[in-house]
């Protein structure tokens, strides 16, 4: 009789080739030493041994290729057991295959590697040259990476037609002919995308298919499988909905932390929540001990706040007792719609005490157990800002960093680190947008969450992120919510740090950010339409144009400029990421008109990018923008202003900056102008910012900021 099969966190290669054949793989025919074997008397058959947590039985010598034999597979079998066992593997049976004949190019390796992989991405299946020199040949040709989420078994066949492995197969190299179809190899992905639901079904976390060959139909067989299985991770709980608004615009707000020392958090907190107009007794303190503090209603704890509920609660308090009054407010089954937590050591490398896990652990089964659970923004929750509504949470006072101008925008910003939001906004304090929030270690409110939020608005607009790393569970719903977002046509730009080993360790120590797949990661979200930034500096300028145009059109772009070294560093910008414009013959012939109207017929070529050279004037430019805003999508204009022909003094930048901003306005085209020159020129900088064009300090800033969109 068979040995059992034991089971254990290993995947063994028959029940690999039961779920092979469940998919629609095609597994070899095979049996059990001892038991029934359908197989004729010589037969050429493989024969292997199996252990627990064997992978690579090959090293044991316990693969063998023979003719079928009862007796003889019998005596292999036993000699198979002792060195399984010998090297401390628990021996689970003799496995007898058909020996499958497979095609091979005489020159050019033809068996694949696919790996099957439940990750922080979703499924994510791996296809690759396969074999004993797999992993030399992957340095050569790198697997093609699928996350099964964002990506179609028609969109993977695609793509592995064009990998080397692909087109070896489909005999598109010289030299080869054909060995398979893309109609067998469309039936071959098809069961791949199966087979993961049934990993996902069967409680897996790993299966690889090692390695599949084609059989002279041209079949892709599978010829050796092996797997592992894992608990599926605690399925993450996001905040009930409604969080959003209360943050957007609360009604009412509870703030504890406020002494009477001018200057402390929580006092500079109240000051900057006194510019945001409630209603009278609708910004209560928590202070025990008083009736009212600084003309402002107390309450003594937050009990009285279960019968008489805020939008927020700000608990501006030392770690300890932020904490205590969270689990009071959970206890109580009600109070607020959302909690801040102000205080660092929370969850984070200076929690010593592990408040952290704590208040991690009962927000997770309060919510789960269907209770009453605030949504928790924070530890190290720096503040939050909502420009159009003058609403500032936050501990920075207004003689550090002006509050941020009140005309609002489309445009969210959201980071894991207050700091940096605070450098974007000091450095373009110009920038609209209709929300900011500093969302510090996310211990409960995510990136996902927000952005799932922002998803389910009526009219969502471009979201800019910066992250250090995503916790566990977050990385997938922050994908899907980017694409919501993106089906909708609203722009999801991130700036990744952390990509490097000290980077990570960085971001740990003071964020608790979690470190990943960084390739699968930035994989998954480029194909979820995030834009990735490669630089801060690229981050920044994107950041300006989505801020002045937070529906920014793709399309080719008109580079316009008085200096040739812009329109050449300009032009080697421009490829498939950053098309330029062309010039239609119709154009061309008005552009050639106006440059001779404006004297500048034989020293400016009329092409693109056009260089007006230092000789032209507003007026030329003026002449020249209104013909290649009708000829583009976007127009970014260089001006170094170092010639006598621009008036750089108030009054004639003012005049010019205002018709160039009405000329794009006209047109319902973005605009964009670099000023490349020094603090002299701030006053000339100031007169487009003040049309709302954006300005940048060099050609180069604003194409890169562009290209990243």
């Amino acid at each position: 009789m068979p040995t059992e099969i034991r089971r254990s966190a290993f995947l063994c290669e028959t029940e690999a080739y039961d779920l092979l054949a469940r998919a629609g793989l095609r597994p070899p025919r095979h049996g059990l030493v001892g038991g029934f074997l359908p197989f004729t008397p010589e037969e050429p058959i493989v024969l292997k041994g199996l252990g627990d947590e064997l992978w690579h039985k090959s090293e044991l010598g316990c693969v063998r290729m023979l003719p079928f034999d009862a007796p003889r597979l019998a005596a292999e079998a036993a000699a198979m057991r002792e060195r399984v066992e010998h090297a401390g593997h628990a021996w689970i049976d003799a496995l007898v295959c058909e020996r499958i004949a497979i095609q091979r190019h005489r020159d050019v390796p033809s068996e694949a590697f696919v790996s099957l992989s439940r990750t922080d991405a979703g499924w994510v299946i791996l296809c690759g040259f396969g074999g004993l020199q797999a992993n030399a040949l992957a340095e050569l040709a790198p697997p093609c990476r699928w996350p099964v989420d964002v990506v179609t078994a028609e969109q993977a066949l695609a793509e592995f037609s064009a990998h080397l492995l692909g087109r070896a197969w489909l005999g598109r190299l010289r030299e080869t002919h054909p060995l398979t179809t893309t109609d067998d190899l469309g039936a071959f992905f098809d069961s791949l995308w199966a087979l993961a639901a049934l990993c996902e079904e069967q409680g897996l976390a790993l299966l690889e298919l090692n390695p599949v060959a084609l059989d002279p139909s041209g079949t892709p067989r599978p010829l050796d499988a092996v797997g592992r299985y894992a608990p599926l991770p605690p399925a993450r709980l996001a905040p009930a909905a409604g969080f959003l608004a209360a943050l957007r615009e609360p009604r009412r707000i509870a703030l504890a932390g406020v002494s009477a020392q001018e200057g402390g958090v929580g006092r500079t907190i109240l000051d900057n929540l006194r510019r945001y107009a409630l209603p009278p007794g609708n910004l209560v303190l928590i202070k025990p001990g008083h009736a009212d503090f600084l003309g402002l209603p107390c309450l003594p704890d937050v009990a009285p706040l279960r019968d008489a509920p805020v939008d927020l609660l700000i608990l501006a308090l030392p770690a300890p007792a932020a904490a205590a009054t969270l689990e009071a407010l959970i206890a109580q089954g009600g109070g607020a719609t959302c909690v801040a937590l102000v205080a660092g050591g929370i969850g984070d490398g200076a929690d010593t005490q592990g408040l952290g896990t704590t208040l991690a652990a009962l927000l997770r089964d309060t919510r789960a157990a269907g209770r009453w659970t605030p949504a928790v923004l924070g530890p190290n929750f720096l503040g939050h800002w909502a420009p159009a509504r003058s609403l500032d949470t936050s501990f920075i006072p207004t003689d550090k960093l002006a509050a941020p101008a009140p005309t609002g925008g489309a445009l969210t910003l959201l980071s894991q680190s207050g700091a940096f939001l605070l450098c974007r906004r000091s450095r373009q304090p110009q920038l609209r947008f209709g929300l900011g929030i500093a969302l510090g270690n996310q211990m409960d409110v995510a990136l996902p969450d927000v952005l799932a939020a922002l998803a389910a608005e009526e009219r969502p607009g471009p979201v800019a992120c910066y992250a250090e790393g995503f916790g566990p569970g977050q990385l997938a719903p922050f994908a899907r919510a980017a694409r919501a977002l993106a089906s909708r046509g609203a722009r999801v730009l991130l700036h990744r740090a952390g990509r490097t080993e000290a980077g990570q360790a960085a971001a740990a120590s003071h964020t608790g950010a979690m470190a990943g797949d960084l390739a699968l990661e930035r994989e998954l979200l480029a194909r979820s339409g995030v834009r990735l930034t490669a630089t801060i500096a690229e981050f920044d300028s994107a950041l300006a144009w989505l801020g002045a145009y937070p529906h920014l059109a793709k399309g080719p772009v008109a580079l316009l400029t008085n200096a040739g070294f812009e329109s050449v560093n300009g032009s080697d910008l421009f490829g498939p990421d950053l098309p330029a414009a062309t010039l239609s013959p119709r154009a061309a012939e008005e552009l050639t008109a106006a440059l001779v109207a404006k004297n500048l017929g034989g020293l400016v070529s009329p092409r693109l990018p056009l260089d007006l050279t230092p000789m032209a004037d507003e007026s030329a430019f003026l002449a020249s923008a209104e013909i290649l805003l009708r000829e583009s999508a976007v127009l970014a204009v260089g001006l170094v202003p170092f010639t006598r022909r621009l008036g750089t003094e108030s009054e004639a930048a003012a005049h010019f900056a205002a018709k160039l901003a009405a000329l794009a306005r006209a047109a319902g085209k973005p605009l964009a102008v670099a000023i490349d020159a020094g603090p002299a020129y701030e006053p000339y900088r100031a007169a487009f910012t003040a049309e709302g064009v954006p300005v940048f300090d060099r050609i180069e800033s604003a194409l890169l900021g562009l290209r990243a969109l």
